[in-house]
């Protein structure tokens, strides 16, 4: 019996060869795609972003140091000139009084929002049909919502129409004075914009477990117990985005007012006041710089509205 026997280099180690480690150079490559992976994602809204954000926003600033007029193509630099006259002509600032009234309307605007959200967030009868009502006039488009109302608060109009059945007098002047114009417009906005803080407060309100609501049942709780000890403090962050919009919107209303009055009868407000200096007297780098302070100004309230009423992590568990 004869004996064939393989040479050392032919033999084949199985064990040695599924256990051995991948070239270098692969395992970097693959580790250096994985970090890059998200970037990727990232890279067309940041693109995005910059073009229709940041870059604007720079040329704003650049702009409010300018005298440009928005049509020249000679832009003078003149320094802090802008901002000098900005805030040495009181006219230019005391527009700022009209955001009250707006102010004002967002607090009315939240607290309708929080109670309906909270009605309705319980098991009731057409409930569904509520949400839409609420939801609904945040869906139509600012101008026509502007049209709709010039007409329901003229003189005669519709509003004077329904106070008639009522024995109320007619032809009131409902954007004849700034005080009541304004009270009007602010009206509007609250009709608006209640429907946005609703949907928010009423999704944050749904994301509570409903074991805890059992839970609070079986405790005794009533309504105004579960609302004030469960439902308020799980919506706290919420409720804080809300006033922080509740002030950047009533600061740079525009739509509304500049559609029904055009800033007459004491109604302008401050970016009205803004782009007609610019389209209008064709003071581009006087209302940049005016858009710069309106941003700061929305910026510094946020500021100390975080700092103030900082958000906690809520553990109702």
């Amino acid at each position: 019996m004869t004996h064939t026997t393989h040479p050392p280099a032919a033999r084949v180690d199985k064990e040695s060869t599924s256990t051995r480690p991948a070239p270098s150079g692969s395992r970097s490559g693959g580790g250096v795609l994985r970090r890059a992976t998200p970037w990727l994602f990232l890279l067309a809204p940041l693109v995005l972003l910059i073009t229709f954000t940041y870059v604007p926003v720079a040329n704003m600033i650049y702009y409010s140091f300018t005298d440009w007029d928005g049509v020249s193509p000679e832009i003078h630099l003149t320094g802090t000139g802008n901002y000098a006259e900005l805030f040495t002509r009181p006219e230019l600032f005391r527009v700022f009084f009209v955001s009250l009234y707006y102010l004002a309307a967002s607090v009315v605007q939240i607290v309708i929002a929080l109670y309906f959200a909270t009605v309705l967030s319980f098991n009731l009868r057409l409930r569904n049909l509520f949400k839409g009502i609420l939801f609904f006039p945040y869906l139509i488009n600012g101008v026509a919502i502007g049209f709709v109302f010039l007409y329901f608060f003229q003189d005669g109009g519709t509003l004077d129409s329904v106070l008639s059945w009522f024995g109320a007098g007619a032809d009131h002047s409902w954007l004849g004075t700034p005080t009541s114009a304004n009270v009007s417009l602010a009206g509007v906005s609250v009709w608006r914009f209640t429907g946005l803080n609703f949907v928010l407060f009423l999704g944050a309100i749904q994301s509570v477990p409903g074991e805890l609501y059992e839970a609070a049942q079986l405790d005794g709780a009533t309504r105004w117990h579960q609302f004030r000890h469960l439902i308020l403090p799980s919506i706290k962050p919420v409720v804080s985005l809300s006033v922080i919009l509740a002030v950047s919107g009533s600061l740079s209303v525009f739509e509304i007012p500049y559609i029904m009055t055009g800033g007459a009868t004491g109604t302008t407000t401050f970016v009205i006041q803004t782009v007609k200096l610019a389209f209008q007297f064709n003071k581009t780098g006087l209302a940049s710089a005016a858009a710069v302070v309106l941003l700061l100004i929305i910026l510094l309230i946020t500021w100390i509205q975080r700092r103030l009423v900082p958000d906690e992590r809520v553990d109702l568990v």
